[in-house]
This record gives structure tokens, sequence and C-alpha cells, in this order.
């Protein structure tokens, strides 16, 4: 054995690297699994909702209801796919994601979709958003929840709107931060 290595080892080699590609490995599983994470999140809450929002259309609909979900669903595009997913909250975690790639802790990697999300290690105004979030939507669920069919459908099919859109939008805007 020498000083630069085992004997017949050459130093500027794969040999090396191993370290590195492991740490690597580590690092893309972490990203891989903030964004995996958070869109298995939204898939599932996508199916459990599109599922009631279809039982919605067994009760017979009025005008009402009809404007209703007419209005609903681009109002739900609008303000929960486009501003909330696509501009604020998918962009926030394709940035995480690639933040875990370059710079992975045990922490970051083990809870990464919880960090991709922003709820640890973000500015103090970006968590308590975070934070104030899930309570806001977890209101919301508890509400929504109390209503009758085909109200509750009518709601379910603006959020699956929404949440398709920023399911779409957090792929799309990950896989544009994985090629840079």
């Amino acid at each position: 054995m020498t000083e630069a290595g085992p004997a017949g080892a050459d130093t500027d080699g794969p040999v090396n690297a191993g370290p590195v590609s492991t740490g690597s490995a580590v690092a893309t599983a972490g990203a891989l699994w903030a964004v995996g994470g958070v869109v298995a999140l939204l898939v599932w809450a996508v199916y459990r909702l599109a599922r009631i929002s279809i039982a919605a259309f067994d009760q017979p609909f009025a005008w009402y209801h009809w404007a209703a979900l007419l209005a609903i669903i681009p109002f739900m595009a609008w303000s929960e796919g486009l501003r909330g997913f696509q501009l604020r909250f998918s962009p926030r975690v394709a940035e995480r994601a690639m933040t875990i790639r370059s710079q992975p802790t045990l922490l970051r990697v083990v809870l990464a979709p919880l960090y991709a999300a922003g709820y640890f290690e973000g500015t103090r105004r970006e968590r308590l958003g975070v934070y104030f979030g899930t309570l806001g939507i977890l209101v919301l669920i508890v509400l929504v929840h109390r209503l009758d069919q085909p109200w509750r459908g009518i709601l379910d099919a603006g959020v699956v709107v929404g949440l398709s859109w920023g399911t779409i939008a957090t792929l799309a805007l990950s896989v544009r931060a994985w090629r840079n």
C-alpha cells in the first residue's frame, strides 16, 4: 500500500469515486423522494375526490347546480391550479428537490416531501405560510365534508381540477429543474 491509496489503485479513476457516487445516489434518491412524495399525495387526493365528485351526478342537478359547477371549475383552475400550484407551490417543490440533490443532509433526504413542501428550513414567512395554508386546507376539508351531495361533489370537482393542474405543474417544473 502506498500513501496515494491501495497498491495498484488508480487514484484519479473510479476507485476513489465510491463515496461520491454513493452520496450522489442518496442525493438523487432524496430529490426523487421529494417530488415523488408530493406528487403521490396529490394523486391520492385527486383519486379520492374524483370518486366523490362523480358520485354527485347520481343526484338530480337543478340549473343552479350546473351554474355552480361551471363557475367553480374555472375558478379553481385559476386560483388553485395556476396561482396556488404553478406559480407558488410547484416551483418551491422543484427548487427544494434540487437543493436536496445538490446539498443533501440526512434530515432533508429522509423527510424530503416535507422539506420540498416547505415545512422546515425555510424563512419564517415561508414556514408560516405553509403551516397556516395547511391549517386552512384542513378546516376547508372538515367544512366541505359536512356538505350534502351534489354540493360536495361540485366543490370537489373544482378541487380535482386544481389538484390535477398542480400535479402536472409539479412534475413539469421538477423535470425542467432537473435538466438545468
